[in-house]
This record gives C-alpha cells, structure tokens and sequence, in this order.
C-alpha cells in the first residue's frame, strides 16, 4: 500500500468536546469583529459580540460584501472538482457568495462578486450539510469559505450532533489569516488552496492583494502542518490532507517556478498539486493586454516541466 493510502476513519470535527467548540466559535466570531479573517484585514464589525441590544452596533459589511450570515449561491454534487474529492458519487460543494479578493479574471464572477445567493442561518446551513450526506456525496466542499468560518463553525457544530460523519472540504482561494486557518485546526479534514500567485506584482495587478504570496505560503505552511499529505482511502477518495490547486495564467504570470518551489523544499515533495489549464478570460480580463487570451499549450507544458523539475511526485495535469 502507498504511504498516502489509508483505511477509512472519522472525521476529525466528531472528536471535539463541547468545550471546545465554543471556544473555536468564539474565537471565530471575534476574528470577524473587527474582521481579521482574511489577508484585507478590513477590520468590519460584522458580529454583534454584545447581548445588549441598545448598545450593540448593527453587523457591518466587510470587504467580502457578507455581513454576520452566510449567503449560499448553490448546493449539490459536483463531478467536476479533483478526482480524489469526485469518487463515484460527486462532491458536495456549497458554494458561499463573496470573495475577499478581487481577480479581475474571476471565472465565478456572479457569485464573488455581483453577490446572486439566498441568505441562510446557521441551523438552515447545518440542514445543507446533511442534505448533501444525504444525497451520498464523499464530502462537504465549502467552496469560497474564509468569510464565513463562524458560520461554518457553528453549522458543523450542530450537524455533528445529528450525524454528520463525511469530510470537510476547505476549498478557498487562499487569502486566508493565518488566524483562522488555526482556529480550524480539528474541524477541517482536507484543505484545498489556491495557490495563485508566487509574486507579488501580480498579485496587485490582478486580485489587488499585493501581500497574496506572503499570506498564501504562511496560511498553505500551516494547512500541512495540521493534515498533512492528501491521504486516499482504498476506494481512491481523499479522507485527509492537503490539495493544491495552481492555475497557469498567460506570460507566466502566475509565478509557478516559486509556487512549486514553496511546495516542495517548504512542505513536501508529495504534496498534492492540481495544475490547472482551464484559464479563459472572463470579467473583467476580456480585451486585458496580458490576461485577454488563452494560455498556449508550450505554456502548460512549461508549468508541468517546472513542478517536476522542483521534485514533486504528485502533479495532476488537466
């Protein structure tokens, strides 16, 4: 059996007591009032952390455009995401509304940012997650998920006492605090990162977050330090662990020589990297003179080579 190959076994949320979820919940939920949630850091007052409704400041919106409630703009299995996360009955994404960067290429556009969902509490959450156990999906994939947490928390908090017993999928453009990829430690079986950008040029230019690299590699570092490798069970489905995900963009301008680099000399040679060829131009990138076309396939075959070239032993291609 490889090394990353596991028998099935439980969550890691159904092992936290009560005493620890409310210390997680709080934490969260402090996290996001100022908001400190994400690498903005845009310090929005989106909780109303005092019971006393007289003096108590209604709930702000952060730069994400979410206030103390999750809005949801789909649910359901997904056949398209890695085949790991896919198996034979799809996964079950929840795709959240929002984003907390800006990338002027966004393929989910409606969603981040024209904000199309349906506003939820966190009992109506908790009952999507359960849906999608229902439906037989390997995994709940909470897809755009920093803005959140506490929601996610406390939604988690409640399935997990009515028979949630499927992995959570922490699948998030990366732009995450290293704050909060702790205060999730114990509560997410597989992280699924984006690793946009190994420079901060770009970075600037095109999601307006100069700082990506800084705060994507410390919030990826600590990823791996909770999960580790992606594990498969026998059945070829992913039980825990960390997957990357890298989209090649046109020039090079996703800095992938550093990004592959970062995941082999800083995390591990066996890290789990998709590296993705489906860049189009969408949004706001139509008529961009860098980003206005597709990438050439001498362009991917370069990413595929230089991932290789770095030691990984775990590149998905396509």
């Amino acid at each position: 059996m490889k090394p990353y190959q596991a028998e099935a076994q439980p969550p890691v949320y159904l092992s936290l007591n009560e005493e620890q979820w409310e210390a997680k919940l709080q934490r969260s939920r402090e996290l996001a009032s100022p908001c400190v949630l994400c690498g903005r850091r845009c310090y929005a007052q989106r909780f109303m952390l005092s019971e006393n409704t007289e003096t108590a400041t209604r709930p702000a919106k952060g730069i994400c455009q979410t206030q103390d409630r999750a809005v949801v703009a789909g649910v359901g299995p997904h056949f398209g995401e890695e085949p790991p996360l896919v198996g034979q009955r799809g996964s079950g994404t929840i795709f959240f509304v929002g984003c907390n960067l800006k990338c002027i290429f966004c393929q989910n556009y409606d969603i981040a940012h024209l904000h199309r969902g349906q506003v939820v509490s966190d009992e109506e959450l908790s009952q999507l997650m359960l849906k999608l156990q229902k439906l037989g999906c390997h995994n709940v994939n909470l897809v755009s998920p920093t803005h959140v947490v506490p929601n996610i928390l406390a939604a988690v908090r409640l399935t997990a006492k009515q028979g949630l017993h499927i992995p959570l999928v922490y699948n998030t453009g990366g732009y995450d605090s290293l704050e909060t990829i702790k205060v999730l430690e114990g509560v997410v079986d597989i992280y699924m990162p984006d690793m946009k950008y190994g420079e901060p040029e770009p970075a600037r230019d095109f999601s307006d977050a100069v700082d990506y690299p800084e705060i994507n590699f410390a919030a990826v570092k600590e990823m791996h330090r909770q999960v580790g490798d992606l594990v498969i069970e026998k059945n070829n489905v992913a039980i825990r662990g960390l997957l990357v995900r890298h989209l090649v963009l046109p020039g090079g301008m996703a800095g992938t020589k550093k990004v592959m680099e970062f995941l082999a000399h800083s995390l591990s040679r066996d890290t789990y990297v998709n590296i993705m060829a489906q860049y189009r131009p969408y949004y706001k990138a139509v008529g961009h003179p860098q980003l206005g076309r597709r990438i050439r396939d001498a362009e991917y075959r370069q990413a595929l080579e230089i991932a290789a070239e770095a030691g990984l032993t775990r590149i998905q291609a396509l």
